[in-house]
């Protein structure tokens, strides 16, 4: 019999004669039975005395809160594979840390291909596209009932391949596509940089917004990267008025930012987007999912309790992420509640 997380399961007496007299000594009709978390039965008033059909009765006590297994809630929405060439350990991997972190799932992001050779050094070949496919459908089976592993992509904006980025979507059945402007890689870099720092950060805001009118993607990753592009030219004074005017038009498509925890590993060290371009998406109501964009495993969900507690101190009541390309709310606090952090079985702190 397992628990269900918020009771401690002691088995009862097992033959007949023990149980009828148990059920005496516990006094039977002082509470009327109920159902608990799991679909026991409780038949006492006092010692939750539990029957279930098949198996000796158990005793149930409530756990101590420091003691209590929260449900899980939240998934990771950003997380890679080796296919991308700069990632390491398989989705079953990334699944087993999700387990450990109290998360329900995790959806599989790699990077998408692209076409005529484009990034080939950073991304999956398009002759890989069903390897990778069947790369998640297999951590998906060996997961099941456990960790909820679920097909996704980190799709490019890069103009002029739209077409062929709708084509690919369209290939198979998808949980959640992210979009991103890779303003670092070679063939952006070459089309659109001229020299000029502060003119490479208008383009790349410019084109965020241009990505989510597209219609191509559920959530723009990692929403102002360009700032780690040239760390002593990003002035947030200067580029504000740039980045409300493409905040106003991604609120208009309804899609999601993502809070990309990987941030803090970078050349400016702070989540992705930071504070104060947040508390401007928090003022256009924009829906935020969570993402750590893990290359390795040990990074699924990392730092996803700061970034919760960020999102609450912002003004923010709930998070999301996608199930089939639809968009689901969790409250930010039942969030943060349900994670448990690294090597500890408890709750993330409040």
């Amino acid at each position: 019999m397992k628990s269900p997380g918020y009771w401690s399961l002691v088995p009862g007496p097992r033959s007949a004669g023990q149980q009828s007299a148990h059920r005496s000594a516990l006094g039977s009709g002082r509470a009327a039975p109920r159902t608990v978390a799991g679909g026991f039965i409780v038949t006492s008033a006092r010692w939750h005395f539990l029957l279930e059909e098949g198996e000796p009765p158990c005793y149930v006590f409530p756990l101590c809160p420091s003691e209590r297994v929260p449900t899980p809630l939240l998934y990771e929405s950003h997380c890679h594979t080796p296919l991308c060439k700069h990632a390491t350990g398989q989705p079953a991997d990334y699944a087993a840390v999700a387990a450990q972190r109290g998360l329900k799932g995790i959806i599989v992001t790699c990077h998408a291909p692209l076409p005529d050779g484009l990034g080939l050094d950073h991304r999956m070949a398009p002759e890989e596209f069903d390897a990778y496919v069947n790369l998640v459908a297999r951590a998906r089976a060996e997961f099941a009932d456990r960790v909820d592993v679920r097909l996704g992509l980190e799709s490019d904006y890069f103009p002029g391949v739209e077409a062929w980025t709708e084509r690919l979507h369209a290939r198979v059945p998808l949980h959640h596509v992210l979009g991103s402007v890779h303003m670092q890689v070679p063939h952006y870099k070459s089309r659109y940089y001229n020299g000029d720092d502060f003119a490479y950060q208008q383009t790349y805001f410019t084109h965020l917004a241009a990505s989510a009118e597209t219609g191509l993607f559920d959530t723009l990753a990692h929403p102002d990267l360009v700032k780690n592009e040239a760390p002593h030219a990003w002035s947030f004074p200067r580029i504000q008025p740039h980045i409300e005017r493409a905040l106003d038009r991604i609120a208009a498509t309804g899609v999601a930012l993502e809070l990309n925890t990987s941030g803090l590993q970078k050349a400016l060290p702070e989540m992705n987007p930071g504070p104060r371009m947040l508390a401007l998406v928090r003022e256009r109501g924009i829906p935020v999912v969570l993402g750590s964009d893990a290359h390795r495993p040990s990074r699924v969900a990392a730092d996803f309790g700061p970034a919760l507690r960020l999102l609450a101190d912002l003004g923010f009541t709930h998070v999301s992420y996608f199930l089939e390309r639809r968009r689901h709310n969790l409250p930010v606090a039942e969030a943060l509640a349900s994670l448990r952090e690294p090597g500890n079985p408890t709750p993330a702190r409040p």
